[in-house]
């Protein structure tokens, strides 16, 4: 989880290193992790701690160069120039080595040392045409100390360099480029959806006062129709009453009359 989180999360990783470490302490991976995690949270003191811890279980001098940057990281430059030359550099690998050279030139940059800085970075790996994983970083960090100590136009060519070799995008080499160039970029898709939001707008207004009025002319028609209706079936009701009244009564007929006879017939 800690190496999952680290890049998008760190503090999220880092949460999940102190459960690490609760649960497995005398894990060298586990201390490792969680030093790596207290590094990306900018929590050097103890980051160097865990480092150190695993080292002395592993016994392994990989973890060197990032010792030293988190001395840096702590306020003390000298004691990163110091673990850069010291026997245990010379036990890395050639990434390693590049790493710690990175991390020296930064010292001396951090000690106002800009020319010590160029220096340090001027190496074969910086001169080599074939790029490896730490060629775009390498190459970055050379261009960005050139402009610092105000030689552009080297510094132009090394960022320039830098894109050229940053397949996957770990350094911002191209913005400072484009900087340089003064190019300015702008996200034009957020341009056209307010361009298409306000159309719309003027649109549906235009709509609007189009349709409102049709509509009220309707809803007049619609009230004037119901109440003629209304009328007319008023006026229809008042005529059928007065041919009720006009209407004459129905005699009783003359077959009730005779059965009333009869009746009395019966009696007598």
């Amino acid at each position: 989880m800690v190496a999952r989180l680290i890049d998008e999360d760190p503090e999220g990783a880092y949460a999940y290193s102190k459960i690490a470490l609760r649960l497995a302490s005398r894990v060298a991976a586990v201390r490792e992790a969680a030093g790596f995690a207290a590094y990306a949270n900018q929590k050097y003191s103890e980051a160097l701690a865990e480092f150190r811890a695993a080292r002395r279980m592993t016994g392994s001098v990989d973890l060197w160069p990032v010792m030293a940057d988190c001395e840096r990281g702590l306020g003390r430059p000298e004691k990163a120039l110091e673990m850069a030359g010291a026997p245990e550099v010379h036990k890395l690998d050639k990434a390693g080595q590049v790493e710690m050279r990175l991390v020296a030139a930064g010292a001396r940059r951090d000690m106002d040392q800009l020319d010590a800085a160029i220096v340090t970075l001027q190496s074969p790996e910086l001169a080599s045409n074939t790029v490896q994983p730490w060629t775009a970083r390498l190459r970055y960090a050379y261009a960005d100390a050139l402009l610092a100590a105000g030689r552009e136009d080297e510094a132009r060519e090394w960022f320039a360099k830098a894109v050229e070799s940053d397949k996957d995008g770990s350094t911002d080499a191209s913005d400072r480029l484009a900087e340089m160039d003064g190019v300015e970029f702008v996200d034009a898709f957020v341009e056209d959806e307010v361009d298409e939001d306000e159309d719309d707008t003027d649109v549906d207004s235009e709509v609007d006062d189009e349709v409102e009025p049709q509509a009220e002319a309707a809803v007049a028609d619609e009230v004037d129709v119901d109440e003629v209706d209304v009328d007319d079936e008023d006026d229809d009701i008042e005529d059928d009453e007065d041919d009720d009244e006009d209407e004459p009564v129905a005699e009783p007929s003359v077959a009730v009359e005779a059965k009333d006879d009869n009746k009395d017939d019966d009696k007598d």
